[in-house]
């Protein structure tokens, strides 16, 4: 009778052994959270560009957000003629804030509406990131309108222009624009740095007045005017006249007509292995594309095999592109809170990482979220 408290003590320690054991399985252990619940909501990125006319370079870098994120990239474009068509790339732009899944909104080139697209999303919408790149607008309007804004440095490209094109024997420079770009403080400056530097080396600067592409003969106008204007001036002012155009669809017919003239040309409006060059020299690039140094070496020898070594030259990357692609992917880091929108560190992270090469970042204003990007030149057969 003794060992009768003694065997159920043990039964009683064996009972609450095994409840304790069942209680530490797996199988009964509540979760410790949700791994798709606290993971970030994905978002849409909304993309407006110009066409393949206006801008191919934009362009290309919208389809290839799109293919990089795919039904998260909402890929629309703005009229050719966007002067007259104001209210058109208002309502493209500012559309894109009525679906509530879009978190980013990205303008390349940030073309004349944009400003006022921005007014109207604010609005409705604080929620959206807008990144406006080559902003045609007061640049310091920009500055403080856009969250992110990104151009290409072009106050300090004016003498850089000129010293390159010199360095490749221009004795004289033509500069291509008309009213609506010469408005545009940016291009203004670059003028007037254009004029000062050429002074400064001994160069005559000459300025002609070239059709608007937005006005009435539209871009086959423009491209007809250049054309047919390179050989009269090169045949007034000789071969060592370096020319320039501030406009994007100028640029093809203007290396087409310098390569056939024997003219100089130092860089395009936007910076680019593909910007003009493709076309002018009939060169298919879609197999090597997104391949810069592929691109380049071709183009080199196409430009080599035209008696154009040394007299040719651009940027070893696509720059509107990468400020495009860069821009939307700083965006989406500060929306998931890896990155600080216009903290300068980050964004040239970005921009090389995009651009493989390094980038000189410069603030237009102290507090600003303006940023101007400067690249090196690559001069097409000058180790021929």
């Amino acid at each position: 009778m003794k060992r009768f408290p003694r065997l159920c003590c043990l039964l009683l320690c064996l009972v609450l052994f095994v409840t304790l054991l069942a209680s530490c399985t797996p199988e009964e252990s509540e979760p410790v959270g949700d791994p798709e619940a606290e993971a970030p909501a994905p978002f849409k990125i909304g993309i407006v560009t110009g066409t393949v006319s206006q801008g191919e370079d934009e362009y290309r870098a919208g389809e290839q957000m799109k293919q990089r994120y795919g039904d998260r990239v909402i890929h629309v474009t703005y009229p050719d003629n966007f002067m007259a068509e104001q209210e058109t790339t208002i309502s493209q732009i500012a559309g894109l804030a009525s679906d509530p899944d879009v978190k980013i909104i990205a303008i390349c080139q940030a073309v004349p509406g944009t400003a006022a697209a921005i007014d109207k999303i604010r609005q409705t919408r604080d929620d959206i990131i807008i990144v406006a790149v080559s902003p045609h607008e007061d640049p310091a309007m920009m500055d403080k309108k856009a969250d992110l804004a990104l151009d290409v440095n072009n106050l300090a490209r004016g003498a850089a222009i000129v010293r390159l094109a010199n360095a490749m024997g221009a004795t004289k420079l033509l500069h291509y624009s008309f009213p609506r770009h010469m408005s545009m403080e940016l291009l203004a400056k670059r003028r007037e740095q254009m004029e000062q530097e050429c002074e400064r080396l001994g160069m005559e600067f000459i300025f002609v007045t070239a059709p608007d592409p937005t006005g009435p003969d539209g871009i086959p106008g423009a491209q007809k005017f250049i054309l047919e204007d390179v050989p009269r001036q090169v045949e007034q002012h000789g071969k060592d006249i370096a020319v320039f155009s501030t406009n994007c669809g100028m640029q093809e017919p203007l290396i087409t007509a310098a390569l056939e003239t024997g003219a100089i040309f130092p860089e395009q409006c936007c910076p680019s292995p593909t910007h003009g060059y493709p076309g002018a020299l009939g060169l298919d690039v879609s197999g090597i594309a997104g391949d810069m140094p592929k691109i380049v070496a071709a183009i080199e020898e196409k430009i080599v095999e035209k008696d154009g070594a040394g007299r040719f030259a651009t940027w070893p990357v696509p720059i509107n592109m990468a400020l495009l692609r860069g821009g939307i992917e700083l965006a989406i880091l500060a929306l998931e809170g890896k990155a600080e929108l216009t903290n300068m560190d980050d964004l040239a992270e970005v921009l090389e990482k995009e651009t493989g090469v390094p980038v000189e970042l410069q603030r237009y204003s102290e507090d600003g979220n303006l940023f101007l990007a400067l690249v090196g030149s690559v001069v097409f057969g000058m180790n021929q």
